[in-house]
C-alpha cells in the first residue's frame, strides 16, 4: 500500500516497547508464536516479528508449498531455528492452532478465513491477531465477540492504521480539547487496486476478484474507520446506530481491462457486482455522523481523506491543516498540521527509535504487533479488541444490505450488548 510521503517515518521501529517486554519476561520463556497465511502480507508481518526480542516463530502454515519454505527460510535466517510448516491442505491450520507449546496466533489469509481461522485459535486458548477486516458477514461478527465472551481468550484486528503517528497525534489534540466536541468525521479508502490487489498485472484473478463478482458493498472499510473510533469514543461512551449506504454503478474494472487488454478481454467482458464509489453515512447515538467512502477501482493516488470535525474546530488530512478558533491566527484560514503533530506527539511514537532498521507501512506494522505481543506477554487485554474489531467490520454486511433496499437504513446491532454506555475510553491512554 502506498501512503503520502509526509506520513512516512524517518526512523522505523518501536524499540522501546519490544525492551521494555523483554525485560518484564527475563525470567519467563519468549513470546511463542504461529503465523497462518504466509503470502506477501504474512510474510511481511513475520519479517516485522522477527525484529522484535524475545519472541519466537515456530509454526507457520500455508496452502501454496512455495509460500511454506519461503516463510520458514525466513525465520530460520533471522532466528537460527527453523519452524514447523503446516501445508497439508485448507484445514491443517487446525494442527497448528493444537500445538500446546504456542502462545498467539497471527492470521493473514484470504478475507473468508478470518473468522474461523479466529474462532479456532480462541478455542485453543491462543491470543489471536488476525488481518483486516475481521469478518466479512454479520453472522461472523457474532461468532467473534461470542468466542471471545466464552473463551475469556482477546482477539484484535490488525488494523494498523490505528496506529499511525499522525492519527494519535490528533486524538491527543481530540483528548485535550482543542477541537471542542466532536460532532462528524469523513473518511475513506481509497486505492486503486484493480491492477496489482484484485487482479495480477497480467489480468489474472488474484484471491479478492470473486468479491467484486458477488458482493456490492463498502469491502474495506476498517482503514477508513481504524483512527475514528478512538477520534469519537465508539464503543466507549457512543456507538453506531443506523447506517445508509448507496453506490455507483460497476464501470471502472471493465475499462481498465478494456484500455489496457483490449475490448474482447473476458474481465472487460465480465460483470461485477461491486459498484466502484460506494458512500456510507453512520449516525450514532449521540447524534454525531461520519461518512465512509469505498474507492478501489477508479485511477486516483492513494489517499484517506480523513476529516475529524467539532465545536472548536478541525483537522483535514487531504490538506496536513487544522483551524483551531481562538488558536489558529487568521479568522478562517487553514494552519500546517506538522507544529501541532510535533506538540502532540503520541509516547507510542515518541519511544520510536532506529533499532530494528525500516518496519512495514512506516512503522505502524511494527507498533501494532509489538502492542500485541506486550498483551500477550503481560496476559492483559489488546489494544484493539473484539467489539472494535467487530464494529468496524460489520461496515460490510450492513452496506450490502442498505445497497440492496436502496440506500434504506440499517440498525447497527449492539455487540457491547449494552456495555459502551459506561465502558470508559482506553485506546492509547499513554499520550
Amino acid at each position: 500500500m502506498t501512503i503520502n510521503r509526509r506520513h512516512l517515518l524517518k526512523t522505523a521501529s518501536f524499540s522501546a516497547v519490544a525492551a521494555g517486554a523483554a525485560r518484564a519476561s527475563a525470567e519467563s520463556h519468549p513470546v511463542r508464536l504461529g503465523v497462518v497465511g504466509v503470502g506477501n502480507r504474512g510474510t511481511a508481518l513475520a519479517r516485522t516479528l522477527l525484529k522484535m526480542h524475545d519472541i519466537e516463530v515456530r509454526a507457520v502454515c500455508d496452502v501454496d508449498a512455495k509460500n511454506l519454505v519461503r516463510a520458514q527460510e525466513l525465520v530460520e535466517k533471522e532466528s537460527g531455528k527453523r519452524p514447523e510448516g503446516y501445508g497439508r491442505g485448507p484445514e491443517d491450520y487446525r494442527r497448528l492452532m493444537s500445538r500446546d507449546d504456542l502462545d498467539a496466533v497471527v492470521i493473514a489469509t484470504p478475507w473468508q478465513w478470518h473468522t474461523p481461522m479466529a474462532v479456532a485459535g480462541m478455542r485453543a486458548g491462543k491470543y489471536v491477531a488476525v488481518e483486516v477486516p475481521a469478518a466479512i458477514t454479520l453472522e461472523q461478527c457474532w461468532e467473534l465477540v461470542n468466542t471471545v465472551e466464552e473463551t475469556r481468550v482477546p482477539c484484535m484486528m490488525l488494523e494498523n492504521w490505528s496506529f499511525r503517528r499522525d492519527n494519535l497525534a490528533v486524538l491527543n489534540m481530540i483528548r485535550q480539547g482543542l477541537l471542542g466536541e466532536i460532532v462528524h468525521c469523513h473518511c475513506a479508502h481509497s486505492h486503486d487496486c484493480i491492477d496489482h490487489w484484485f487482479f495480477d498485472g497480467n489480468g489474472n484473478d488474484r484471491w479478492p476478484a470473486e468479491f467484486l463478482v458477488t458482493r456490492n458493498a463498502d469491502q474495506y472499510p476498517t482503514h477508513s474507520l481504524g483512527p475514528v473510533l478512538s477520534w469519537m469514543d465508539i464503543n466507549c461512551g457512543d456507538y453506531f446506530q443506523s447506517l445508509t449506504s448507496t453506490a455507483t454503478e460497476s464501470r471502472g474494472i471493465n475499462a481498465y481491462f478494456a484500455r489496457k487488454f483490449g475490448p474482447d478481454h473476458p474481465n472487460a467482458r465480465r460483470e461485477y457486482a461491486q459498484g466502484d464509489i460506494v458512500t456510507s453515512v453512520v449516525r450514532t447515538h449521540k447524534g454525531k455522523t461520519i461518512v465512509i467512502n469505498y474507492d478501489m477501482q477508479l485511477p486516483r493516488p492513494y489517499d484517506n481523506r480523513w476529516m475529524i470535525q467539532g465545536t472548536l474546530g478541525l483537522y483535514d488530512e487531504d490538506k496536513a491543516a487544522v483551524y483551531l478558533t481562538g488558536r489558529s491566527p487568521k479568522y478562517h484560514q487553514w494552519e500546517p498540521f506538522a507544529p501541532y503533530q510535533e506538540r502532540h506527539d503520541h509516547r507510542w511514537w515518541k519511544e520510536l527509535a532506529q533499532a530494528s532498521g525500516a518496519a512495514g507501512h512506516g512503522g505502524t506494522d511494527y507498533l501494532e504487533l509489538a502492542l500485541f505481543v506486550e498483551a500477550v506477554r503481560n496476559r492483559t487485554g489488546t489494544p484493539i479488541d473484539v467489539y472494535d474489531s467487530a464494529v468496524m467490520s460489520v461496515i460490510i454486511p450492513l452496506s450490502e444490505e442498505s445497497i440492496r433496499k436502496g440506500g434504506a437504513p440499517v440498525a447497527c446491532p449492539d455487540f457491547t450488548r449494552g456495555k459502551w454506555r459506561h465502558k470508559k475510553p482506553a485506546f492509547g491512554l499513554k499520550t
